[in-house]
């Protein structure tokens, strides 16, 4: 099983996650699944079509959003959709999970949800040190 790491009541990231993984996904209560890697960014990965026949076949909404490096436009539009909606807690994963809670940390600074410092501190407790983009967050937060 992957590596779930709780950020929020509504977003948990993990690393890479396999086929076999969607069925526990799903019983631990996530409701949408997004897979922030690339297709054949590394040799065995899992492929985004098989990703989303697992995820649908646990019941789970899937969503390709991929990016490398900094999160594009189009990967935080398709998280802040996902934790908008209506589907429960939402998973995100990438290689290591970093990709994937740097998206998060911009969709919250842009929400106004949380401040800067919580999204810092809530990522570090998750064991990801997101106080590199505290000026990026800060520039594009609602709440400093």
């Amino acid at each position: 099983m992957a590596d779930i790491r709780h950020v929020t009541d509504l977003f948990a990231v993990a690393p890479q996650v396999e086929a076999g993984d969607f069925a526990a996904i799903a019983a631990l209560g996530y409701g949408t699944v997004i897979n922030n890697r690339p297709d054949s960014e590394a040799p065995g990965q899992l492929s985004s079509v098989d990703a989303e026949a697992a995820a649908v076949a646990a019941g789970l909404v899937y969503v390709h959003a991929p990016f490398t490096g900094s999160p594009t436009e189009a990967a935080i539009a398709r998280l802040s959709a996902a934790l908008d909606g209506d589907t429960g807690p939402v998973l995100a994963y990438c290689r290591s999970g970093t990709r994937s809670i740097s998206a998060w940390a911009l969709v919250e600074a842009e929400s106004g949800r949380l401040d800067t410092n919580a999204i810092v501190e809530k990522a570090h407790a998750a064991g990801y040190d997101l106080s590199p983009m505290r000026g990026l967050l800060r520039s594009r937060s609602v709440k400093a």
